[in-house]
């Protein structure tokens, strides 16, 4: 468990409904007026509770933070999990995109990505969070490259795997800056592209 991320006695169900809707909340707040703008005072408006509720559950903003990295992590490492080939992978990165594009609510905004980015300059604990994400995901993507293809994996050879799983995440990074960068984009060549960076990559 992250430090600083204040519980309850029991994370009850209510309890975990009650994280949720406010790690929501300061999600949309963090895209609007971006991290420093946002308060903890409009975090509880927003998720329409007091702010003396808000505190039972996150002491301040960067604690907010620390749990939505946690979150995105177990949701990265669970999209890994269910991944077996790298065609699958293509249409998972073009659909987040197009996802990215839109604003979609129910998947990390690409914006807030690069918001917390520039946090982690200022704040070592968000820092740390972050280099412990990335080595987590990293690892999960080398495994499932070198798993052999009968249980799910790519087969790929263990000395390369290290190597196009750092290049790939090098490329998912991108893929979010471009969507924030560049909205308009059209369909069609961020697929082509997409398509062509991933078999090249992940080819035998």
């Amino acid at each position: 468990m992250n430090a600083g991320i204040a519980r309850t006695t029991k994370d009850t169900p209510r309890a975990e409904a009650q994280r949720e809707r406010i790690l929501c909340a300061a999600q949309r707040c963090f895209i609007e007026y971006g991290f420093h703008a946002a308060s903890m005072a409009s975090i509880a408006e927003t998720a329409q509770m007091s702010a003396g509720l808000m505190y039972r559950y996150f002491e301040n903003k960067s604690a907010i933070v620390l749990a939505i990295i946690e979150r995105q992590l177990q949701e990265g490492r669970t999209q890994i999990a269910q991944l077996h080939s790298s065609s699958e992978l293509a249409a998972a990165l073009y659909d987040v995109f197009t996802r990215w594009q839109a604003r979609d609510p129910s998947v990390m905004n690409a914006a807030l990505f690069l918001e917390m980015s520039a946090e982690a300059t200022r704040d070592p604990q968000i820092a740390a969070a972050l280099r412990g994400s990335d080595a987590l995901i990293l690892s999960d993507l080398a495994g499932w490259m070198n798993r052999a293809r009968e249980d799910g994996g790519l087969g790929l050879p263990a000395e390369s795997v290290a190597t196009r799983a750092f290049l790939l995440e090098c490329f998912i990074r991108g893929l979010a800056l471009t969507a924030v960068r560049q909205p308009d984009l059209p369909p069609g060549t961020i697929k082509d592209a997409i398509d062509s960076v991933v078999s090249r990559l992940l080819s035998p």
